[in-house]
């Protein structure tokens, strides 16, 4: 067994957004919390805007030791596991309500699939809720076709390919470029990431379809975790706790001042039309039923669950 961990520790957090944005200030909190709570035994250096790593690559740094502690897009991993991708599957958690009990009744199974790995997931925080971005006007699904359409996720990029438009991966800290410079001119985000973006610079209309909540997850390696002395592993998961409640709180007080900005700015943010609704709901029945097929019983029991709460 790992020894404690009597000197100074430090560790490295690599994390894909914005300074400013509130998913990177919870983390600084955090970092400070644990710093404070361990008389700084323990310190965390938080490397924000994929300075360290991209999103893609935080978990593999992670797992291999190159940092001892990340944070990513939880729906990222869906590809290794339909499971990390439930909270994206479209219309069936809108509201913070609803996404905190379908965290509730999928946490055993990501925390189990992380562990399995070597990973122990910390907290996790959610994103506003998901609207469309668009350098035009969108009355129905049929005006994305040919749309140059950033993907973020599986869910994202299967969305692209059923309107006909052209998925592109972007990173959010290559989003303001892209727009810039006309690589992508619509996508599926949050409030959040238009303005951390200022999109309103590129584009012109936002369209508040309130799919999906996604979250972040914080997660760090348990070889790591193992070597710190009790004291400090249960400062950390006290911090994490604390960081978690925390997270959600701002994220719901600030999703209408988002959406506020982006119409100040200069914007046109609103619902979208019955028949654009229509096309996202029929899209979002599509996505669900692959989704469930790819899921499986133990998929079928978790939406169970949640449904149940």
């Amino acid at each position: 067994m790992a020894a404690p961990v009597l000197a100074q520790t430090k560790w490295d957090l690599p994390a894909g957004y914005a300074a400013g944005n509130y998913h990177t200030e919870n983390l600084v909190k955090f970092a400070d919390d644990v710093k404070a709570a361990t008389a700084g035994k323990l310190t965390i250096a938080v490397h924000a805007n994929a300075s360290l790593f991209k999103v893609p690559e935080i978990k593999k740094a992670v797992l291999t030791g190159q940092a001892q502690i990340g944070e990513l897009l939880m729906s990222l991993l869906e590809n290794e596991d339909p499971v990390f991708g439930v909270d994206t599957v479209p219309f069936v958690a809108t509201s913070f309500d609803d996404a905190m009990k379908l965290w509730k009744a999928s946490k055993a199974a990501v925390e189990k699939r992380m562990a399995a790995q070597g990973l122990k997931v910390l907290y996790v925080v959610p994103w506003p809720p998901q609207g469309l971005y668009a350098k035009k006007e969108i009355a129905a699904i049929e005006d994305m076709k040919g749309l140059k359409f950033r993907a973020y996720n599986r869910g994202t990029s299967r969305i692209a390919e059923l309107v006909g438009a052209q998925p592109l991966t972007i990173q959010a800290a290559e989003v303001p470029q892209a727009a810039a410079t006309g690589v992508m001119n619509a996508f599926i985000s949050s409030g959040s990431t238009g303005y951390d973006s200022r999109i309103w610079e590129s584009l012109t209309h936002f369209y508040d379809t309130q799919a999906w909540l996604p979250k972040n997850m914080v997660f760090v390696n348990q070889k790591a975790f193992d070597a710190l002395d009790k004291d400090t592993q249960a400062a950390l998961l006290k911090a994490a706790a604390e960081a978690e409640t925390r997270g959600w709180k701002v994220a719901r007080e600030k999703t209408q001042w988002y959406l506020e900005q982006l119409a100040a700015k200069g914007m046109k943010v609103g619902p979208p039309s019955a028949a654009l609704a229509a096309g996202f709901k029929k899209i979002g029945e599509t996505l669900g039923k692959e989704w469930a097929d790819r899921a499986g019983a133990e998929g079928a029991a978790l939406l169970e669950a949640y449904r149940k709460m």
